[in-house]
């Protein structure tokens, strides 16, 4: 009874969420590629990277300090509960002898009812993280459309390529530098809260940008 008790209150889902905030986090350096020398420039050719982009923007660095920052109050938040659950299973085991078994096995019961409760909240937390981050850097793209047209005419680019789909390229014709230059200058943060999956309500407040 008493390994039953202290697993039921302590095996829980782990909230996988480590790396929700990577996808504007810069990745590892790798080894240092051999030098390549590149043919000119082609004439209203240009690349673009978004991963680069939202990752080395003010925006994007803000959304990604604030999702952080909330998964860091979730995980505070299931590991209190879980702490509280542990103490109740093994307060539940040291007692065992001195009280009756069915008095034992509704306790029992009872204490299993609320791991259940605790493991389907971390698994909603884990959602509703993963509903934020999508969210919020759905916003971050949407700003991205305005910079990018601007930088696209302002370059005279006749066609725009996808870094992500381009093996090699002059980087001359990459204009990711440029483009986070004019959405650092359109938007620097994004305030928003954890989206609530289980009491959404209607017409909630939209995520609001902060410019200044």
């Amino acid at each position: 009874m008493s390994k039953f008790l202290f697993a039921a209150a302590s095996s829980v889902v782990a909230l996988a969420i480590a790396s929700s905030a990577s996808a504007q986090t810069a990745p590892a350096a790798a080894p240092a590629a051999p030098a390549v020398t590149h043919g000119p420039a082609l004439p209203g050719v240009c690349i673009f990277s978004s991963p680069r982009a939202v990752g080395s923007s003010l925006v994007g660095k803000a959304v990604d300090a604030r999702l952080k920052t909330i998964i860091q109050q979730v995980n505070a938040e299931l590991t209190g509960e879980r702490t509280a659950l542990d103490n109740e299973a093994k307060a539940l085991d040291a007692k065992k002898t001195t009280i009756a078994q069915d008095a034992l096995e509704q306790q029992a019961a009872t204490l299993q009812a609320k791991a259940n409760a605790w493991q389907r909240k971390g698994q909603l937390r884990q959602k509703e993280v993963e509903a934020t981050e999508q969210k919020a850097l759905s916003r971050v793209y949407q700003e991205l459309n305005t910079p990018i047209q601007q930088v696209y005419q302002a370059q005279k680019c006749s066609v725009l390529l996808d870094r992500e789909a381009v093996m090699l390229a002059n980087p001359a014709m990459d204009i990711t530098d440029a483009v986070v230059a004019a959405l650092d200058a359109r938007i620097k943060t994004l305030t928003f809260d954890r989206e609530r999956l289980d009491q959404q309500v209607p017409g909630a407040a939209a995520l609001q940008p902060t410019n200044k």
